[in-house]
């Protein structure tokens, strides 16, 4: 059965539910029971073995756990004496059956059925008399792995997975990453380690905070499995919401990983990998979502542990946590002398400015920045996700930088590289294309400025579009036509996105228009600051601020001074400031030439009304 026969098969099994299942409900029945049956169908060859090796350690007293995964050749085993194809034999106890052989596989496997509250759905089921009907359309299928393989069971149970997400599309946004954005992300992390990739054998990490249902995890391994079959990537995850675990976990177990390396919680409060250093790293945390539940947890370590702990550098406002998870995603770096890390993270703009100099936001990204560690940010098309339609970055971190990167920010804007979807899914309109994430791949592997280039005619309509890369020639323009040039790719200096903020001050003056002088200690006999004439100035880090101060303050404050002791540094990335492009408006004989036009045709209008 190949794998579109297959998924279709699975997929028919909606057929039982509806009526007595909503469509947004149907994976919570057909997921589990593709596990189920996948596991089972796995199980089957060790079955005799695993329950008599069982029976004699259990009888010796001894802990059985050890030898029943040996014969078991898996990472998971059951000692129930049924299986699915026994379980058919008995329909009237179809339901006690069914949660006693569950009852028998080992906790890993629990774990999973547990959290997706498979006994809830068995109850349902049976109420409805739907129960045996479904077991046993499973029950038929053969999910051995000598017949659908570990890539081909994850490919159908990824399908599974996006078609239900798609369903309960309001929110699919939660724990359901578009699958473009994660292949635009998987080739950024891994287009500059080709020759790494390739070598037979090799064995990676890679690691998501916020897991899903996996989807980043899967496309990756898919990834790599296309460019190496011999290369394995073993996958770790954290997950908070226990349906969307139950199917990561799930899908884990499907692709022969180990999936004690799945763990149930909350990231920010309860690290699951406490230690733990991963070579690649990707993450899609949601946006703007406050961390007033975890704050408690999260203020003990930053202020107990500092850079010892994961929140050394600063804490944003609870508002909004994302970059909790940035910072937390840096702690997992494995040291660049043992190879280091890269990671993608997908952001709101909100990171990118948010916060003055010295707020937590700021401190968190002059770590990030001065410690040479952004490589990349991509701007995302806006209405990408499910359940949000507002403006997206990719962010791409490395503590292990070529040195042609060293110093240097790349920021690439592909808010145009999209094409409208046939139907919307909730907020999500737009969808990139193959070529689409090709081309951005490219120009984050090239390193190089690039602009677009719009070609117009005579008339100013667009006749074609291409990307010109530094160093190359703009396209032809036809006879009395022009050009049009947009940056696309900027390469930075890491300092362009810092600042110091100076205090500026002016002095008090008495009743009588004269300045105020201290009295006391440092103060004596010095003006005496007006804090309602109080400013302050951003001076860029590349700019001297006695200089700044001399051109931009003195001139209209000759009075003015800055307090030294309240100055501080400062980053923000403004990305669209390094995009925006400057259109002179039309001269003033053509817009005059437009609003007679318009006027006439107005004094014509009314002219004839009145008539």
């Amino acid at each position: 059965m190949n794998q579109q026969a297959l998924s279709a098969f699975i997929w028919s099994v909606a057929d039982l539910l509806r009526g007595d299942y909503k469509q947004a409900d149907y994976g919570k029945v057909i997921l589990p029971f593709t596990v189920l049956r996948r596991i089972d169908c796995a199980l089957e060859p060790t079955k005799e073995a695993v329950l008599a090796e069982h029976a004699a350690k259990t009888a010796a007293g001894i802990n059985p756990e050890p030898f029943v995964l040996r014969k078991a050749g898996q990472t998971f085993y059951n000692v129930s004496k049924l299986d699915m194809r026994l379980l058919m034999g008995d329909q009237d106890n179809i339901a006690a059956n069914l949660y006693g052989y569950i009852q028998g596989f080992s906790a890993d496997v629990r774990d999973i059925f547990e959290s997706f509250e498979f006994a809830a759905q068995i109850d349902r089921l049976a109420k409805a008399k739907l129960l045996y009907q479904v077991t046993e359309k499973f029950a038929r299928i053969d999910l051995h792995p000598d017949r659908v393989s570990n890539h081909q069971m994850g490919l159908v149970f990824e399908e599974l997975i996006r078609k239900f997400s798609e369903l309960s599309n309001e929110t699919a946004g939660e724990h359901f990453t578009p699958r473009e954005v994660i292949r635009l992300m998987v080739n950024l992390l891994f287009v500059e380690d080709d020759d790494i990739l390739s070598k037979p054998g090799v064995v990676r990490t890679i690691y998501d905070p916020a897991a899903g249902t996996g989807g980043m995890l899967s496309i990756a391994e898919e990834y790599l499995s296309e460019h190496n079959e011999q290369a394995r990537l073993v996958m770790h995850g954290q997950e908070l919401n226990p349906e969307s675990y139950a199917i990561c976990k799930a899908d884990m177990l499907i692709k022969g990983q180990d999936v004690s390396n799945i763990v149930f919680g909350n990231t920010l409060s309860d690290d699951g990998h406490a230690g733990a250093k991963f070579d690649y790293m990707l993450s899609n945390p949601p946006f703007g979502v406050e961390w007033k539940k975890a704050e408690k947890e999260i203020r003990a370590e930053h202020e107990q542990k500092g850079f010892n702990g994961r929140f050394g550098p600063g804490l944003p406002r609870v508002s909004d946590g994302s970059l909790l998870f940035l910072l937390h995603l840096i702690s997992k770096m494995r040291p660049a002398v043992d190879g280091g890390s890269r990671f993608a993270i997908v952001l709101n703009g909100s990171p990118l400015f948010t916060g003055g100099a010295g707020s937590g936001e700021s401190e968190i990204r002059r770590y990030v920045l001065e410690n040479n560690l952004l490589e990349a940010i991509v701007a995302l098309p806006i209405d990408m996700f499910y359940n949000t339609g507002i403006a997206t970055y990719v962010w791409v971190l490395s503590n292990r930088k070529p040195d042609h990167r060293k110093g240097k920010v790349q920021l690439i804007d592909a808010s145009s590289f999209w094409q409208k979807m046939r139907k919307s899914l909730g907020s999500k309109r737009k969808e990139m294309g193959d070529p689409d994430i090709a081309t951005v791949t490219r120009l984050f592997g090239r390193f190089s400025e690039a602009q677009i280039a719009t070609v117009l005619d005579a008339k100013g309509k667009e006749i074609a579009r291409e990307i010109v890369v530094e160093g190359e020639k703009p396209p032809a323009i036809p006879q009395g036509g022009k050009v049009k040039l947009a940056p696309l790719s900027r390469i930075l200096p890491t300092e362009t996105f810092g600042y110091r903020t100076i205090t500026v001050e002016r002095p008090l003056r008495d009743e009588k228009g004269h300045i105020v002088l201290g009295t006391k200690g440092k103060a004596k006999g010095k003006p005496q600051a007006d804090s309602s004439l109080r400013d302050s100035e951003n001076v860029p880090l590349g700019e001297g601020v006695e200089a700044y101060f001399a051109r931009e303050v003195l001139p209209h404050a000759p009075d003015a001074w800055i307090d030294h002791e309240k100055t501080k540094v400062g980053y923000e990335i403004p990305f669209n400031r390094h995009f925006y492009v400057f259109e002179p408006p039309r001269p003033l004989a053509e817009i005059d030439s437009d609003l007679k036009q318009v006027t006439g045709r107005i004094l014509e209008m009314i002219g004839e009304l009145s008539a």
